[in-house]
């Protein structure tokens, strides 16, 4: 049985999909460790549709038989393009799907002519680091944080 695999630009139509992967990541992320405080500066999206059209975004999904089951958000900069979230389901995980948006991103940035490419995971995260790793995406410095407020 062949799996049929596709990466591409999101479309409006994919709003959906987009918001359900959206909400499976920051669910996610609640467990993680700098979860809570990544989720606290980010916020969610809540109009894909619009989204998807943005000059200064760049949404892909990937889909496997045709569902949709990852996508990326690439925020673009002036200079720097940054990925503001990158979610595969656990199911289609070691397809290819990550790595493949990873690259339509990249060549998206360079298109806006950015200088720079960046994306962040979080401590203890080493699927997401290892998906930037194989794009040659290295760390460049590492954020230290504390509450303050109690």
């Amino acid at each position: 049985m062949t799996i049929d695999t596709e990466v591409r630009r999101a479309e409006a139509a994919d709003a959906e999909a987009l918001g359900w992967l959206q909400q499976m990541a920051r669910d996610t992320a609640v467990d993680q460790r700098g979860g809570p405080a990544w989720l606290a500066e980010t916020p969610a999206e809540d109009d894909w549709a619009s989204a998807v059209t943005r000059d200064d975004r760049a949404v892909f999904v990937g889909s496997v038989d045709g569902v949709v089951l990852g996508m990326l958000d690439l925020a673009i900069g002036e200079r720097i393009a940054m990925v503001q979230l990158a979610y595969v389901h656990p199911e289609a995980r070691q397809l290819g799907l990550g790595d493949t948006m990873i690259e339509h991103a990249i060549e998206a940035a360079r298109t806006a002519c950015c200088q720079a490419f960046e994306g962040v995971a979080l401590p203890g995260d080493r699927e997401t680091k290892n998906l930037y790793e194989r794009a040659g995406i290295t760390a460049r410095k590492i954020t230290l944080s504390t509450r303050l407020d109690g």
